[in-house]
């Protein structure tokens, strides 16, 4: 469907560089060491037969609201991630870890979209690292709001996922280039995201994919083909894959902007095209028929979304 780099190894060398924590420096520069540092930690573990956050420590403007419990006390915990800046700007560096404890439910969202600005007049880049790690039992679902990135914009996003055991996880990254409704597309800039999920320390699934509107594979037909909005959803520790692939062409209407295949235990929904509403439904009704097989409950939509 696209131009993803990606490798599914029983073994590999990783390239741990490209995950490495931000430094810490940061400071009121407008030259090309700009450079503003936010980070998140959140932990959750089960005390009284409920999922609980145990952990929550910031710097910068990121925080979490209160934990909620819509689908009851025993139930997933339900926490809205909030970055008052509302995007990220040159100099950005954003950094958020999650991890749930044995038997911990977790839903991690977030109130709105995420904006990539574009880059500065010196061209300095914004950095986002997501760490997630789901300990033996536990379930962990990462359901951001999707991601806009303006024209222009420069940056890395880096998603780590680290299973152990017979952790669950269940997750999607949606974004959009350019702002097509105000005739302002992705004619510039560069954007690369890395994908890499482990289990038990062994590599499951490995990706990079660079968006660069230079490059001509982002316009080819082998590659990119043009389209402004791409999605890939995720969910590891399915016990009938097969069935669930079946379940989902049955569930979202078949169209040839959407696929789904499943590797080495990882199952991938793939999107290209251009709605990013219909990006994000494809996502939501593919969450809302896998969450049974993978936890046992109907899908509860956070209510954030609606609001």
């Amino acid at each position: 469907m696209t131009y993803f780099e990606s490798a599914s190894f029983a073994t590999a060398t990783l390239d741990t560089a490209a995950f490495a924590e931000p430094s810490p420096d940061s400071g009121h520069r407008f030259d090309v060491e700009r450079r503003w540092a936010a980070s998140l930690e959140l932990g959750f573990g089960v005390r009284d037969g409920a999922t609980r956050m145990q952990q929550a420590r910031h710097r910068g403007p990121l925080r979490v609201q209160r934990p909620f419990y819509p689908e009851g006390r025993q139930g997933a915990c339900h926490v809205y991630l909030l970055h008052p800046p509302g995007g990220l700007v040159s100099g950005d560096a954003l950094s958020i870890s999650a991890r749930a404890e044995a038997g911990a439910r977790v839903l991690l969202t977030t109130p709105a979209a995420n904006k990539l600005y574009r880059a500065d007049s010196h061209g300095v880049a914004w950095s986002q690292r997501t760490r997630l790690s789901v300990a033996p039992g536990g379930l962990l679902e990462w359901l951001p709001q999707e991601t806009l990135a303006f024209d222009g914009s420069r940056g890395e996003q880096g998603t780590e996922i680290s299973l152990a055991g017979d952790a669950r996880c269940l997750g999607w990254e949606v974004l959009a280039l350019g702002r097509p409704a105000s005739r302002l597309p992705y004619v510039s800039g560069r954007i690369e995201q890395r994908f890499r999920l482990l289990r038990d320390g062994q590599p499951l699934w490995l990706e990079r994919q660079p968006l660069d509107p230079a490059h001509p594979r982002f316009t080819g037909r082998w590659g990119q083909g043009g389209a402004s909005v791409q999605a890939t959803l995720w969910a590891v520790g399915l016990g009938e894959e097969i069935a669930a692939i079946e379940a989902l062409r049955g569930a979202i209407p078949p169209s040839p902007r959407w696929a789904v295949t499943v590797r080495h235990g990882v199952l991938l929904l793939r999107y290209l095209g251009h709605e990013r509403n219909e990006a994000w439904e494809i996502c939501r009704q593919a969450w809302a028929c896998l969450r049974p097989r993978l936890a046992g409950v109907p899908a509860h939509p956070p209510r954030i979304w609606f609001t």
